[in-house]
């Protein structure tokens, strides 16, 4: 021992220390602890060192930590060290950290009330639950019940669930919870609702027995215990309540925050219906008996909603609408009575004033005359041997009175309901076992403790000793069984408690006889209880400072009673005269009932009563009624006692399981811990007694296996022995040397407390060293591996320098050279191109200067020309003006002389006039001139003479010279004019020239300023369009980006449109598969109450003594109208079975009316849902016509000329029809001979045929020229659309040509248009010529048409009547298919769309002829029927009227359809007498694997179907029916009989299905007949259409289906825990952590252990005999995604309810064993059908096992990886993370928080768990089969000799 404590006690171990605040604090030791030190050096949590001195006497060392990996524990008897730190620390992590409010502790369930809502009680957690053993799931009230149920019907002993705590600690809910798994699990029969009854007396019991206290909003005021009783098949058939100590006093008052009994509220809340308007009720702060705590309103409860749940539960239960009223009405009056308000008379008397309102009230309510209420409550009388007085009532004691009457009463109600909800619970059904759940109070104290927590501590007494007996006793059976030695172990026996209560001369008889006493009072029974139990009691107690208290100390605590109050509280009086006046009551018969058994005085001493208080009553749990009037005498501790022992015997007669419910605090806070109030109540209720009987004993236990698996690391290679007992042994032996801290037993080891968490320092200090040694070689390794690989990265980088430094030296030498070379061809470069330069400058410059000498001299030189010529034209022009003037000047003077000389003459002139001389001179003068011009005269003349000679001679030539010259003087005048005008012109030119030169020289002023501002405005342009060109730049690149912009958005838009299609496809087919499931679930339950209905019968039918071989009635059968057909028929036949079934009816028809209900109910409900189906699947397909229709929109153009065309050629087809019939109607007019010959009637008509073609030729012509024209100018434009970026007019265009270029752009536009036009008109031209030689080509066609139609139309008048038409539709069909096809020759672009028109046309001419021969066909079977039927009838006379030639006309002329007969046609026939053997044969008597071996698959539905094909082929509808109807009720007798059997369910699962395509494939409908052979179309059914046959097979094959999925949940369900989570795939990956008293199944496996392997086996198996059966494929692939659906949810729902499967190492054995499923798949090629995604939940959880949990990088990619898991199941796996080792961390509650908010956005439902129940709706997908029939052969093994093969 020494050694341990020095091996635990060193430095870092982890100790408990006691704290004021925390109850315990966890410190860790600074330094090793030695043996003899009085104190421990230790550092808080907090840092903060302390020393902790150890008790000089006891020596005892503080309490050890457990490991971290045992903190949290499922199982307190798990923790290595068991002690109160321990326990509260473990609790609180669970509470705290995990969320987890149940824990065990050993046989007791621990449940901390959270004070929230959790979604932990649903149908799916109880589902889980049900059938697991409880150590294999997480703690849960669900598990308590199911051990319950599970021991019930094991051992088959009754059993108990005992639920306490104190008020608000969750005590009634669990209760609650309980009973409400039984109802669920129980399977109980549906018509009797019992499951809901026992459920509806919750809310009642809560209504009138519950109220809001200070610690709970809804605190059960009284003790209950429920027995609910079960049949022999562990079903619920009723219950039976009884109640302890209701709390009668919260009638009468109410502390603070607190209110009275909730019925009280939900009245007065729903005061204002009219239903209640008589009960004169308001608010609940008008009522002293409502307000006085001041809170009559809870949080989140709305009273008047929870009035209707009240009664709608009283109304569940029996209790009518009168009732309920008349219990209204007594709580009313109670609440009426309570507003009395006495007044004080006098000092003894007291008086109520008259009228009062309330009384008034109450007295109406309760039927009584207002006069004796009001005297008796305000009187009492008092009654002596001789006299009887009436004394009158002090104002208190009548107070006290009325409100003694008012408890009373609502006591009395209690008890009435109490008793009522009995009766509606009680049944006539013999009880065969029951499970009692007790919901009583814990143990109480408090400041002030009275009567009533003196009682409720002594059931508890009671109680914690029938506790501890039994888990003493479960120890003891323990070591018994493992056959090892074991000592008394020492536990706390509370007898002498129970006996200072109960025992004679104890506390409760003191108190009685004191009650007896004439003058008894609460001091003098105090005084004897210190006289009696004082000294000779060590439990009992005197306090010091008081003489009326008394201590007791209790298992739990010492509690001090104030002694005020217990006697009246024990007599609990009331007012006789009070109670008969409301007995008295004749109007109320309710108040009668309450009060018909009391007696007529109720106190043994006939006190008076006395002040109240918080009293309770016992209700008697006996159901008589009829009770003797000394019962009714007994106090209220003797009542109690008594119901108390019978409680007890009840208990200990049964198998009793521990529910002790913890309330975390007192201010209701969820998830609040508080660790006084914890402790406090553990210590109360037992759980920390329970703990100390384990630690006193072995409470650690490990099988040998176990033990081994873990800790195989102590042990040498030498230790481990093939017995791993004797290993096991020789290893403890050397680890641990006390032998008493450790026994060996048969299967278990043993261990005292702490040796675990030695054992588990041991493993950790090895697995620490091994990880150190690990490590150091790791980190060796590592480090010499960096160190070479240092060492070669510098070798190599060394390698590598120094040729680089090489290669940098030679290329710096060759660059240095090349450098050289270049420098010097540079520099020669450089200088040569200098040289250049200045040679070329010099050139340049001389050039220049040279020029510019030139052009000096030579403008010198044209100066100096200029100015001579100025100067010769100046000195000219000034010469010129010189001479002008001196010109002038001397013409003037010569003019002045000459004036004056003439002057001067004239003078002389006019004196010599004057004179004679003058005239003679003058005369002389004159001869001489005479003389002269005589002379002159002569000689003209002689001159004239010549010249008018010549003029004479010349006269002529002169006429015609002047002709001309006038001519030319008309040109030359015409030319003067011109120059007349030129010179005008000329002026005007010059005139305009000098404007122009004014002008020019303005334009060059304008010009300058222009330039100048256009000079500005080009550097302002040059300006503003780097400007523009950068916001060019800009907007192009935000045109860019907006380009990419709007194609992003588009392609956004088109995914989103994408996404919306498929999410609206995916919701349809969502909705469908919903719908589908709906009806397929409708289906299942349908065949369910088929089951049961048959169930019944057969019970029936054995209780009658009726043969078990009878047939069963119509309502076993489907729903459709072809069975009931058969029914009816086959009665008929066996009348003496269907007198059994009328017998058998009459027995229970109520019964079977209400099953025939159930099913019509169901039958249109399935109808509706194949509606809804059918509507589901027309939404899709209108919205994949949708999806067709838009994409059919792109080729709408295409579509309408194709039409188009159609329409012409349609057209053109039905005038070729008319003009044929017109044309055959002719030539049958003529005989053959004269048909053809000109001038006939036919002749005429292809005249006036071929004239019309003409015509119609010419408009198709034209048709077809303004068509192409309109394609023309279509295309055009279409072109120049497409090559014009910009939109223009031409006439826009031709003024905008400015150059030649456009011009000429112009010019080859319009040549290129005049070749077009060219080009069309040729075509056109072509065209012409080619359509007119069709046309020719045509009309010799038709010709010869005519001829051949001549011919064959004399042909087929010679046929008969049958083969003309067939001959005429046949020669039609040749016609066309020849016409269609010239055409197709001719026009090529539309072979296509009249290859389309020629097979359609074709294929409605062979269907108009298939009709026509099945009607044929048809209706002669149909003669032949009723020939034969009037043949028997006597048809001798129709015979006699009927000519021979008609009869004989009939067979003659048969329809002629080809046919060849063959030796079998794939028919069996069978006579009427052999159906039933047939059925018997082939369905019933057949074992499905000899059929499966040896013959093809499906062979009995192919059987079947060859059957049904000759009672078709007769047209036989009656045999049909049967043979169908038999068929479908064979399959389900079969199933019933063989369900559990896969093979079979799965054979005909297959033959179903295969029927069921054979009835597809053979119907004739066009959509199943496309994989058809021809031989099969054949085979076709020709007279009956099975479409609603075929909904009912389907609707069977559904049913099978689902059986199927249910036979091989139940094989695979057992294997799927074991194998895909227990069981270690890996060895050695996971360990095994220890475990409490609840054990779990091992991981290791064992014998009969499954494992993964056993899964694969069995998904092998199913799978090979599927095949074997012929399933399906698709089936397959359904069937296999329904499975791994399964495994997947029920691995995923257990790993979520098992906190010992969430590990690192266990999320490595579910990948490993989802990839082993997943290879299997790929290996059956299965991978396509959907399975591994159902098993992707299982995958994700499996990941977040593994994944990191610290930072929120590692919460951000949880959320993206855990997309298939909800948000609830993430943080359940997160909470349940319990790492193995110790080098493993538990993720915190930050991180776990932080993956809340980050999910908080998510949309989805909260369950927690996966529906395993769920199935996927099944479709069956349409394969024809390839099996010929009539291939098929019979094999004699099948004793189906009668069939006939046809």
């Amino acid at each position: 021992m020494n050694r341990e404590l020095e091996y635990m006690f060193v430095q870092c171990a982890r100790v408990w220390i006691p704290d004021a605040e925390d109850v315990w604090k966890s410190a860790e030791l600074i330094k090793d602890y030695k043996n003899g030190d009085a104190s421990l050096q230790l550092t808080l949590e907090d840092g903060t060192n302390i020393e902790h001195k150890l008790d000089p006497k006891t020596k005892n060392l503080p309490h050890l930590r457990n490991p971290d990996i045992l903190v949290g524990e499922n199982d307190l008897t798990a923790l290595s060290y068991l002690h109160e730190p321990a326990v509260l620390h473990n609790l609180k992590v669970r509470f705290i950290d995990s969320k987890l409010i149940y824990t065990y502790c050993g046989i007791v369930l621990v449940a901390i009330n959270p004070y929230e809502t959790l979604p932990i009680y649903g149908t799916d957690i109880i589902n889980a639950y049900s059938g697991q053993n409880m150590g294999d799931m997480d703690p849960h009230i669900f598990a308590v019940a199911e051990e319950a149920y599970k021991q019930m019907a094991r051992d088959e002993r009754n059993q108990s669930i005992i639920v306490s705590g104190e008020s608000g600690a969750g005590k009634t809910v669990s209760a609650k919870y309980a009973m409400r798994y039984f109802a669920t699990v129980s399977g109980s029969a549906s018509e009797a609702n019992v499951e809901e009854k026992v459920l509806a007396s919750n809310p009642i019991m809560e209504a009138i027995g519950n109220a809001k206290t200070t610690r709970n909003d809804n605190s059960s005021r009284f003790g209950k215990y429920i027995e609910i009783g079960f049949d022999n098949r562990y079903r619920i058939i009723g219950a039976n309540m009884r109640t302890y100590l209701l709390e009668k006093s919260r009638v009468v008052f109410q502390a603070d925050e607190e209110r009275n009994y909730h019925i009280f509220y939900q009245l007065c809340a729903s005061a204002k219906l009219p239903e209640f308007k008589n009960l004169r009720l308001s608010t609940a702060n008008d009522f002293l008996y409502t307000r006085q705590g001041r809170s009559p309103v809870i949080d989140g409860v709305d009273d008047s909603k929870e009035l209707c749940t009240t009664r709608h539960a009283f109304t569940l239960l029996g209790i009518n609408e009168s009732y309920q009223m008349g219990l209204f009405q007594v709580l009313a009056a109670i609440l009426h009575l309570g507003n009395v308000e006495i007044k004080e008379k006098d000092s003894d008397s007291s008086l109520i004033a008259p009228n009062n309102r309330h009384l008034t009230a109450f007295c109406e309510l309760v039927g009584v005359t207002y006069k004796d209420m009001s005297q008796w409550l305000c009187h009492r009388k008092l009654k002596t041997a001789t006299e009887t007085y009436i004394k009158p009532l002090s104002r208190l004691q009548a107070t006290n009175a009325r409100d003694a009457l008012s408890k009373h009463i609502y006591a009395k109600l209690f008890s009435w309901i109490v008793e009522h909800v009995n009766k509606a619970l009680v049944t006539s059904i013999k009880q065969h076992s029951f499970i009692g759940v007790l919901d009583i109070y814990g143990f109480e104290t408090f400041e002030i403790n009275s009567f009533e927590q003196f009682c409720i501590n002594y059931a508890n007494e009671k109680l914690q000793q029938q506790f501890n007996m039994h888990v003493f006793k479960l120890e003891q059976e323990e070591y018994m069984k493992e056959q090892i030695p074991w000592t008394l172990i020492d536990f706390y026996d509370n007898q002498p408690c129970i006996n200072l209560i109960e025992a004679k001369m104890g506390i409760l008889d003191l108190l009685d006889e004191e009650c007896k006493m004439p003058k008894g009072s609460d001091d003098s029974w105090a005084q004897k209880l210190y006289n009696t139990h004082l000294k000779t009691c060590c439990l009992f107690e005197k306090p010091r400072m008081s003489n009326r208290a008394f201590i007791i100390q209790h298992f739990a605590d010492k509690v001090e009673y104030q002694c005020d109050g217990f006697l009246e509280k024990n007599k609990d009086t009331v007012n006789e005269e009070q109670i008969n006046v409301l007995k008295a009551s004749k109007k109320f018969h309710l108040l009668m009932e309450l009060f018909q058994d009391e007696e007529k005085a109720t106190s043994p001493t006939g006190q008076a009563p006395g002040t109240g208080g918080r009293t309770r009553l016992s209700i008697k749990p006996d159901k008589s009624r009829e009770t003797s009037s000394k019962e009714h005498k007994k106090t209220v501790g003797c009542q109690f006692r008594n119901s108390l022992q019978m409680l007890m015997e009840t208990l200990n007669a049964t198998t009793p399981h521990y529910v002790r419910c913890i309330k975390p605090n007192d201010f209701k806070l969820a998830f609040s811990f508080d660790p006084k109030r914890a402790v406090q109540q553990l210590r109360a209720c037992g759980v920390l007694e329970t703990i100390r009987i384990s630690a006193a004993g072995f409470p650690s236990r490990w099988t040998y296996q176990e033990f081994f698996s873990r800790y195989r690391v102590l042990m040498k290679q030498k230790d481990v022995l093939p017995d791993k007992k004797l290993t096991c042994k020789h290893v403890l032996e050397r680890l641990v040397e006390d032998q008493d801290k450790y026994q060996f037993g048969k299967t278990k080891i043993f261990f005292r407390a702490g040796q675990v968490a030695y054992l588990e320092k041991l493993r950790a200090d090895k697995l620490r060293a091994a990880c150190i040694r690990i490590q150091k070689t790791i980190r060796c390794w590592l480090a010499r591996k960096k160190y070479l690989r240092k060492r070669s990265a510098a070798i190599t980088i060394q390698r590598f320098t120094r040729g680089y430094q090489a290669r940098c030296l030679a290329k710096f030498m060759r660059l240095t050279q090349a450098a050289t070379v270049i420098q010097k061809y540079q520099r020669m470069y450089v200088e040569k191109k200098r040289y250049r330069k200045k040679q070329a400058a010099a050139l340049a410059m001389q050039t220049i200067l040279r020029a510019y000498m030139a052009r000096q001299k030579y403008q010198a030189l044209l100066r100096e020309h200029k100015a001579v010529i100025i100067q010769k034209r100046i000195r000219g022009w000034l010469a010129r003006c010189w001479y002008k003037r001196c010109l002038e000047a001397i013409v003037y003077l010569q003019c002045c002389i000459r004036r004056m000389r003439a002057k001067r003459e004239l003078k002389k002139l006019k004196i010599e006039a004057r004179s004679v001389e003058h005239f003679k001179k003058l005369n002389k003068g004159m001869e001489n001139k005479i003389m002269q011009l005589q002379r002159k005269i002569d000689e003209q003349n002689k001159d004239n003479r010549l010249i008018s000679e010549k003029l004479v001679g010349l006269e002529s030539s002169y006429a015609v010279e002047g002709e001309r010259m006038r001519s030319e003087l008309s040109q030359l005048r015409g030319v003067e004019e011109d120059a007349r005008n030129k010179a005008i012109q000329v002026s005007s030119l010059l005139e305009e020239l000098e404007k122009l030169r004014k002008e020019l020289s303005v334009t060059q002023q304008e010009k300058k300023t222009l330039e100048e501002w256009a000079q500005t405005y080009r550097s302002e342009m040059e300006k503003m369009v780097s400007e523009l060109k950068d916001q060019n730049g800009s907007l192009k690149k935000e045109k860019d980006d907006l380009n990419r912009l709007i194609q992003e958005q588009s392609q956004q838009m088109t995914e989103k449109m994408t996404r919306a299609i498929a999410e609206e496809t995916h919701q349809l087919e969502t909705d469908l598969n919903e719908e589908r499931s709906r009806y397929q679930n409708l289906l299942s339950e349908h065949l369910r109450l088929e089951e049961k209905y048959d169930d019944l019968k057969e019970e029936m039918a054995r209780s009658s003594n009726i043969k078990p071989g009878h047939r069963r009635t119509d309502s076993t059968h489907s729903s459709n109208e072809s069975e009931y057909t058969y029914n009816s028929e086959y009665t008929e036949m066996e009348e003496g079975s269907r007198a059994g079934d009328d017998v058998t009816r009459g027995m229970d028809t109520s019964l079977t009316l209400k099953l025939q209900k159930r099913v019509t109910e169901l039958e249109q409900e399935k109808q509706s849902l194949r509606d809804e189906l059918e509507n589901k699947e027309d939404q899709f397909q209108r919205a994949r016509a949708r999806d067709d229709a838009e994409f059919r929109k792109a080729r709408g153009a295409e579509l309408e000329y194709e039409s188009l065309k159609r329409q012409e050629l349609e057209s053109e087809n039905k005038k070729l029809r008319h003009d044929l019939a017109e044309m055959r109607r002719s030539l049958l007019g003529n005989t053959a001979a004269g048909a053809g010959a000109p001038g006939s009637p036919a002749y005429k008509v292809l005249l006036d045929q071929l004239n019309a073609s003409c015509e119609e030729l010419e408009v198709r012509k034209e048709e077809v020229l303004i068509l192409r024209s309109q394609l023309v100018s279509q295309k055009e434009a279409m072109h120049h659309k497409e090559t014009m970026t910009e939109p223009s007019v031409f006439a826009e265009d031709v003024n905008k040509l400015k150059d030649a270029d456009e011009l000429k752009q112009a010019y080859v536009g319009l040549k290129d248009t005049n070749r077009l036009l060219e080009h069309q008109l040729q075509t056109q031209r072509r065209t012409y010529e080619n359509e007119t030689e069709s046309l020719r080509g045509e009309l010799q066609n038709v010709k010869e048409e005519n001829n051949r139609q001549q011919q064959l139309l004399a042909q087929n008048l010679q046929l008969p009547p049958e083969a003309r038409i067939e001959a005429s539709l046949q020669h039609e069909i040749t016609r066309l298919t020849n016409e269609n096809l010239e055409f197709m020759a001719n026009d090529p672009a539309a072979s296509q769309e009249a290859r389309v028109i020629i097979l359609r046309r074709m294929v409605d001419l062979m269907e108009q002829l298939e009709k026509q021969d099945r009607t044929i066909r048809k209706l002669k079977k149909q003669l032949k029927v009723y020939s034969k039927r009037i043949g028997e009838m006597g048809a001798g006379q129709t015979e006699g009227q009927t000519s021979p030639g008609q009869m004989v006309e009939e067979p003659i002329h048969p329809v002629n359809i080809p046919r060849r007969e063959k030796d079998f046609q794939g028919m069996l026939e069978y006579k009427r007498e052999d159906e039933m053997k047939l059925v018997k044969n082939l369905i019933l008597e057949l074992k499905p694997r000899g059929v499966a071996v040896n013959l093809i698959p499906g062979l009995p539905a192919y059987i079947l179907f060859m059957c049904l094909r000759h009672a078709d082929y007769l047209n036989d509808d009656q045999k049909v029916r049967t043979l169908l109807t038999s068929t479908i009720n064979s399959i389900k007798k079969i199933l019933k009989k063989r369900g559990d059997d896969f093979e079979t369910v799965s054979f005909w699962l297959a033959n179903t299905c295969r029927f069921l395509h054979c009835l597809k494939q053979y119907s004739g409908d066009e959509a199943f007949m496309k994989h058809n052979t021809q031989r099969q179309n054949e085979h076709c059914l020709s007279n009956f259409d099975l479409a609603e046959y075929r909904q009912v097979i389907s609707d069977l094959a559904i049913q099978i289906y689902q059986q199927l999925i249910k036979c091989m949940e139940n094989i695979l369900q057992p294997m799927i825990v074991s194998g895909m989570l227990e069981h270690e795939t890996i060895q050695g990956v996971s360990g095994v952590k220890p475990t409490g008293l609840r054990k779990r199944t091992s991981s290791i496996a064992d014998e009969g252990t499954y494992t993964l392997d056993s899964i694969l086996r069995q998904l092998n198996a199913f799978h090979s005999i599927m095949c074997q059966h012929g399933t399906d494929p698709e089936l397959i692939k359904q069937v296999v995604k329904q499975l791994f659906y399964i495994i997947g949810a029920v691995t995923l729902n257990n790993l979520l309810l098992r906190k010992d499967m969430c590990s690192w190492s266990k999320g490595m054995q579910i990948r490993y064993n989802v990839s082993q499923l997943e290879e299997w798949l790929r290996d059956k090629g299965l991978m396509t059908c959907g399975a591994k995604e159902t098993l992707e939940p299982l995958i994700q959880a499996a990941q977040l096992l593994q994944v990191k949990k610290k930072t929120d990088e590692d919460a951000e990619a949880i959320c993206s990886m855990c997309q298939a898991l909800t948000t609830a199941q993430i943080v359940k796996v997160l909470n349940l993370y319990t790492p193995v080792n110790e080098f493993e961390e538990r993720v915190s509650v930050a991180f776990i928080r932080t993956i809340q908010t980050r999910l908080r956005d998510r949309c989805e439902s909260p369950q927690l768990l996966m529906d395993t129940k769920m199935i996927y709706p099944v479709t069956f997908p349409f394969s024809p089969s390839c099996v010929a029939l009539e291939t098929i052969q019979i094999p004699g093994s099948l004793n189906l000799a009668f069939l006939t093969r046809v």
